[in-house]
C-alpha cells in the first residue's frame, strides 16, 4: 500500500525523508542501508537516489522488538527515568 502526503500518493522518498520515516538519524539509516536492515535505494536518474515506501515499510516491520530485557535493564527499569 502506498502512503499519502496531504493527499498526495508517496512512491519514492529521499535519504532524509526516510530516515525521519522510520525514526532514525540520516548517518544511522546509511548504515542500516549498508548492513542490509533497509532496502537499496532506487534510482529514477544518474544521480537521484530514491526509496520506495512499501520496501521501507517491509524493513521496517523485520526489526526486531525490543525485549523485556535488554543489556540488563528491563522494560520496568527505564535509565532515562533515573535522570
Amino acid at each position: 500500500m502506498k502512503r499519502a502526503l496531504g493527499g498526495l500518493l508517496l512512491f519514492g522518498i529521499n535519504r532524509e525523508q526516510a530516515a525521519v520515516a522510520i525514526g532514525v538519524s540520516p548517518t544511522t539509516f546509511d548504515q542500516m542501508v549498508a548492513d542490509g536492515r533497509m532496502p537499496q535505494p532506487r534510482m529514477p536518474s544518474k544521480e537521484r537516489y530514491v526509496w520506495d515506501v512499501e520496501e521501507l515499510a517491509e524493513a521496517f516491520g523485520r526489526l526486531p522488538h525490543r525485549n523485556n530485557k535488554l543489556d540488563g535493564v528491563s522494560s520496568s527499569d527505564n535509565p532515562w527515568d533515573r535522570r
